[in-house]
This record gives structure tokens, sequence and C-alpha cells, in this order.
């Protein structure tokens, strides 16, 4: 590290430097208020730290880390119950299940750093290096050990800053893709995204919001939120526990204490049939971007009213009427969230396990508990 550059981590974001906002203008997922929704309605597996970086004495960079107890959640699922899957959970549980995350864990894209202009990138990373190492000899002294240590989602293009000694024991690697929905400068509303379709994906657009009559869609407020609390709850671990793999389940209060915090930042939607919520999504403003976040659904309203493609469309609908550049769709679904228009973005990232040994064979591990998947990109467009 540079010697003018020094950092600083940070166990509660009351004791953020009063400047720690000048470096997030285009990403709230950086951002005072952000993290401390995040701090109060983390994962109960998870705890945030905070990491500063300075240039003699001035602010300029600043950092995520998240530390991940994942014998705390079946992070394989509820799905899968054969005797492969519970060798996996047993391995799991041994040898990888306390994980340090330099990045954010619960969201998809670059949300790992934000640097100023003072410094340049490679100084920034080094110096985020320097201060990983330091937290996690800071939680060896805590007696919290830690097995891996991973630096989450960054973009292809910025592979060439981890080519360096430091980071040759890591092993790079890439996931699912982000979805990226790109909103064309020429639409105005959904009848402009739906005249750019070709017939197969008009059709698809046609069908599906017939299959959603009945369906009454509104914007919830916080007191909404509070009061559909337990459904709200239900919906979400409907889908979380079939997920293939998690590593984290949210907090019950965890949608009530974004609503509080970021007000009309965070948008909430339920679905309701006859007054009964049977599914919901989430969005956050971010900029020019619209983040899509975690929603939840009955399984069997979704089958029949195909309640996650109108989700999809619903949420093309509110993106280009309020003018934003691009939807963030995240991970999973990749093939049905193709289908209506967006592409994958590569991301990749690196992980380390302490243990010498069990790092030369993190290639075969990896692909072992995160296996590739194979699905068909679509172009639903003229």
């Amino acid at each position: 590290m540079k010697p003018n550059l020094s950092f600083q981590i940070y166990y509660s974001t009351q004791n953020l430097p009063t400047n720690w906002d000048s470096l997030t203008p285009k990403n709230i997922f950086l951002s005072k208020d952000y993290l401390s929704i995040l701090e109060k309605s983390a994962p109960t597996n998870m705890v945030c730290y905070f990491i500063g970086i300075f240039k003699e004495n001035e602010l300029v960079g600043i950092s995520l880390a998240q530390k991940i107890n994942l014998s705390k959640v079946n992070s394989l699922g509820e799905r899968d119950h054969c005797f492969k899957t519970m060798i996996k959970n047993f391995l799991f549980k041994k040898f990888i299940s306390n994980v340090l995350v330099i990045g954010n864990n619960m969201l998809t894209g670059q949300n790992c750093f934000c640097f100023s202009d003072q410094i340049n990138l490679e100084d920034g990373i080094t110096a985020l290096h320097e201060a990983t190492h330091a937290l996690t000899d800071q939680l060896k002294s805590q007696k919290k050990k830690i097995h891996l240590t991973v630096y989450k989602d960054f973009l292809t293009t910025n592979t060439q800053l981890f080519k360096t000694s430091k980071f040759k024991s890591y092993y790079h690697f890439n996931t699912q893709p982000n979805m990226v929905f790109n909103i064309k400068e020429s639409w105005n509303s959904i009848d402009d995204y739906i005249g750019d379709l070709n017939k197969k994906y008009r059709d698809q657009y046609k069908r599906a919001r017939k299959k959603a009559i009945g369906i009454d869609k509104r914007k919830l407020s916080l007191d909404e939120i509070k009061k559909s609390h337990y459904r709200i709850n239900e919906l979400y671990l409907n889908v979380a526990q079939n997920a293939p793999f998690n590593t984290f389940y949210l907090s019950e209060n965890h949608f009530e204490v974004f609503k509080k915090k970021l007000h009309d930042n965070f948008l909430f939607y339920g679905y309701f049939i006859d007054e009964k919520l049977i599914g919901f999504n989430t969005l956050i403003k971010n900029g020019e971007d619209i983040d899509t976040y975690f929603l939840g659904y009955d399984e069997s309203c979704q089958r029949e009213k195909m309640l996650y493609l109108n989700m999809l469309y619903d949420m093309i609908g509110y993106s280009i009427n309020k003018k934003y550049k691009r939807i963030i769709f995240a991970r999973t679904a990749l093939e049905i969230k193709s289908s209506v228009g967006a592409i994958p973005v590569e991301m990749i990232g690196l992980i380390k396990h302490k243990n010498y040994f069990i790092n030369l064979l993190m290639a075969k591990s990896f692909a072992y508990f995160e296996p590739k998947t194979e699905w068909k990109e679509r172009n639903p467009f003229k």
C-alpha cells in the first residue's frame, strides 16, 4: 500500500465519517442510509463492517464487508434431501461455513467500493486488500474464524486490477451473470416496448396479461407492509427456500426497515386476489438504475397466473414511464429474464481458503458446490 494511503475499519454506521456520502452520489448501496438499514435488518447470520480509505487524512474510498456464517442456514436449499446434498451440507459447515465477503452478498453487481478521483483504482484495490487482511486479523483475535475470503462481483473489464502478486493465491470465478435490461431512449411507454417485440414475444406478453386478469396490483405503504408482515414473510420463504443455493434468509422486519428509512426510494408492490396477498416484488431507485430486490409469491398462483412473468413486465413498464436507463434484474431465472429483453453481463469474483492445501483444490471444489447453470439466451426484439 502506498505510504500516503491508510484505512479505518468501522463496526457501526454511527461512527462513519461525516462526509461518507460524498463518495456515493451514484450508488445508493454504499450510502449511510442504506448501510444503516443493512446494519439494523441484516440476516441473523450476517455481520457488516465498513471500510474507509484515506489519503493524508482525506476520505478517498469506501467499502463494505460482510461476515457470513453459513452453518446457520441450509445453504443448499430445501428442495433436495438426498445423500449427496447431506454430504455437501456437512462439508459446508466443516470447512467453508465462515465467509468474509468484500462487497454485498445480498445484491448483484459492482457494489463493493467507491473511490474518489484522488486515487486510481489500482491503489484503491491495494488499500482494500490491506484493510481486508487487517479485518481478518481483528476477527481472529476475537475468536471469529474465517474459512473463505471472497471479493464479490466485478465487471470483467476490472480483471486486470486483480492480476497482481497480492491476489495470486485467489481463484478467479464467475457464476451466473447479472441480467441487465437496457431501456431504449425511443421508449416512452410500455406500448413502445411491446411494439419492438417480435411476434412470438408479443404473444407471450398478451398471454401473460390475459392470465393476470383478476389480480389487483398496488403499491404498499409502510403501515400496509407492517399489517401484512407474516404473509409477506411466508411468500418470501416460499421462493427463497426453493432456491438451489442460499447464504442467508432475510430478517422478518427487513422490508419494514427498508421502507421506513428509504421512503419512496424503496417500492413495495403487492399482488392481490380477492384482497388476499398472493405475491409481491420490491424495487430500489439507484440513480439512473432501478434495482430489482427480493420478491415472493404463492406457487399455485404463480403457475396459474404467470405471476412472475407479469411482475417482470410491470417492472419494465414502471421503469420506462419513469425514464430510468437500466433495470438490474440480477441473477436467477436467467432464461425468463432473457425472454423479456434482459442481457447477461458477466461478473467475476475472487475466492481464497485460509488452508493452503484446500485452496489448491479451489477450482474443483467450487465447481462441485456451484455447478454451471445451463440456459438458453433469448432475443425477443425484432
